[in-house]
Protein backbone atom coordinates (compact mmCIF):
# COMPACT_ATOMS: atom_id res chain seq x y z
CA UNK A 1 0.00 0.00 0.00
CA UNK A 2 1.21 3.27 -0.71
CA UNK A 3 2.33 5.32 2.12
CA UNK A 4 -0.31 7.89 1.53
CA UNK A 5 -2.92 5.84 1.28
CA UNK A 6 -1.45 4.36 4.50
CA UNK A 7 -1.31 8.16 6.64
CA UNK A 8 -5.24 8.08 4.83
CA UNK A 9 -5.82 5.21 6.57
CA UNK A 10 -4.03 5.76 9.89
CA UNK A 11 -5.69 9.02 9.95
CA UNK A 12 -9.20 8.15 9.68
CA UNK A 13 -8.67 5.47 12.40
CA UNK A 14 -7.53 7.82 14.60
CA UNK A 15 -10.10 10.54 14.03
CA UNK A 16 -12.49 8.96 15.43
CA UNK A 17 -11.00 9.91 18.82
CA UNK A 18 -12.14 13.40 18.87
CA UNK A 19 -9.29 14.64 21.34
CA UNK A 20 -5.67 14.88 20.98
CA UNK A 21 -4.45 13.95 23.61
CA UNK A 22 -6.80 10.62 23.47
CA UNK A 23 -5.27 9.83 19.88
CA UNK A 24 -2.01 10.48 21.72
CA UNK A 25 -3.02 7.58 24.22
CA UNK A 26 -3.92 5.40 22.09
CA UNK A 27 -0.77 5.78 20.08
CA UNK A 28 1.27 5.08 23.85
CA UNK A 29 -1.27 2.33 24.42
CA UNK A 30 -0.41 0.33 21.30
CA UNK A 31 3.78 0.82 21.86
CA UNK A 32 2.70 -1.30 24.95
CA UNK A 33 1.81 -4.39 23.58
CA UNK A 34 4.83 -4.30 21.31
CA UNK A 35 7.97 -6.34 22.86
CA UNK A 36 10.60 -4.56 23.80
CA UNK A 37 13.73 -4.65 21.54
CA UNK A 38 15.86 -7.39 22.94
CA UNK A 39 19.20 -5.90 24.43
CA UNK A 40 21.37 -7.30 21.41
CA UNK A 41 19.65 -3.70 19.59
CA UNK A 42 19.90 -1.78 22.48
CA UNK A 43 23.47 -0.83 21.37
CA UNK A 44 25.20 2.69 20.84
CA UNK A 45 25.14 1.92 17.03
CA UNK A 46 21.30 1.78 17.09
CA UNK A 47 20.86 4.42 19.19
CA UNK A 48 19.67 7.62 17.92
CA UNK A 49 21.77 10.83 17.44
CA UNK A 50 19.38 14.12 18.35
CA UNK A 51 16.88 12.28 20.70
CA UNK A 52 16.86 13.40 24.62
CA UNK A 53 15.71 10.26 25.58
CA UNK A 54 17.32 7.27 25.28
CA UNK A 55 15.96 5.87 21.51
CA UNK A 56 17.00 3.05 19.37
CA UNK A 57 16.02 1.87 15.96
CA UNK A 58 16.70 -1.18 13.86
CA UNK A 59 16.03 -1.47 9.98
CA UNK A 60 16.08 -4.16 7.84
CA UNK A 61 15.34 -4.51 4.71
CA UNK A 62 13.27 -8.04 3.05
CA UNK A 63 12.54 -8.28 -0.30
CA UNK A 64 13.10 -4.89 -1.11
CA UNK A 65 10.77 -3.58 1.59
CA UNK A 66 12.21 -1.73 5.02
CA UNK A 67 11.20 -2.96 8.08
CA UNK A 68 11.91 -0.75 11.06
CA UNK A 69 11.60 -1.73 14.92
CA UNK A 70 12.53 0.51 17.80
CA UNK A 71 12.32 1.42 21.63
CA UNK A 72 12.73 3.79 23.77
CA UNK A 73 13.40 4.86 27.74
CA UNK A 74 10.59 6.64 27.79
CA UNK A 75 6.82 5.17 27.64
CA UNK A 76 5.87 8.24 25.50
CA UNK A 77 8.54 8.45 23.22
CA UNK A 78 8.26 4.73 22.84
CA UNK A 79 5.10 5.00 21.57
CA UNK A 80 5.61 7.97 19.10
CA UNK A 81 8.99 6.07 17.55
CA UNK A 82 6.55 3.22 17.25
CA UNK A 83 4.13 5.15 15.51
CA UNK A 84 6.21 6.51 12.74
CA UNK A 85 7.99 3.04 12.07
CA UNK A 86 4.64 1.37 12.26
CA UNK A 87 4.13 3.83 9.45
CA UNK A 88 7.11 3.59 7.26
CA UNK A 89 7.28 -0.11 7.89
CA UNK A 90 6.77 -1.99 4.86
CA UNK A 91 7.73 0.44 2.04
CA UNK A 92 10.39 0.27 -0.37
CA UNK A 93 13.40 2.19 0.06
CA UNK A 94 12.43 4.90 -2.74
CA UNK A 95 8.63 5.31 -1.62
CA UNK A 96 10.36 6.63 2.02
CA UNK A 97 12.79 8.84 0.06
CA UNK A 98 9.89 10.04 -2.51
CA UNK A 99 7.64 11.47 0.91
CA UNK A 100 7.92 13.74 3.37
CA UNK A 101 5.02 12.57 4.63
CA UNK A 102 4.48 13.29 8.57
CA UNK A 103 2.09 10.77 10.15
CA UNK A 104 2.06 12.54 13.24
CA UNK A 105 1.40 16.07 11.61
CA UNK A 106 -1.54 14.16 9.78
CA UNK A 107 -3.63 12.27 12.96
CA UNK A 108 -3.08 15.86 14.82
CA UNK A 109 -0.37 15.28 17.13
CA UNK A 110 2.85 17.00 15.93
CA UNK A 111 1.29 20.66 17.22
CA UNK A 112 0.75 19.19 20.68
CA UNK A 113 4.08 18.45 21.35
CA UNK A 114 7.71 19.84 22.80
CA UNK A 115 9.76 21.23 20.79
CA UNK A 116 12.54 18.91 22.31
CA UNK A 117 10.05 15.99 21.46
CA UNK A 118 9.58 17.51 17.81
CA UNK A 119 13.72 17.81 17.26
CA UNK A 120 14.18 14.22 18.32
CA UNK A 121 11.43 12.84 16.35
CA UNK A 122 12.81 14.56 13.60
CA UNK A 123 16.05 12.76 14.45
CA UNK A 124 14.06 9.60 13.74
CA UNK A 125 13.02 10.25 10.63
CA UNK A 126 16.06 11.17 9.66
CA UNK A 127 17.76 7.94 10.52
CA UNK A 128 14.74 5.88 8.67
CA UNK A 129 15.55 8.04 5.56
CA UNK A 130 19.37 7.65 6.01
CA UNK A 131 18.49 3.70 6.26
CA UNK A 132 16.87 3.51 3.19
CA UNK A 133 19.20 5.89 1.32
CA UNK A 134 21.54 3.27 2.55
CA UNK A 135 19.36 0.04 1.80
CA UNK A 136 18.09 1.59 -1.77
CA UNK A 137 21.90 1.94 -3.03
CA UNK A 138 22.79 -1.83 -1.87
Amino acid sequence: MPLTEKLELLASDLALLPDAQERLAAIVDRARRQAPLPAADRSDARRVAGCVSVVWLVGELRSGRCYFRSDAESPLVRGLVAFVCEFFTGATPAEILAQDLDPLEAVGIARHLSPTRKNGLAAVRTAISAFARDAGSA
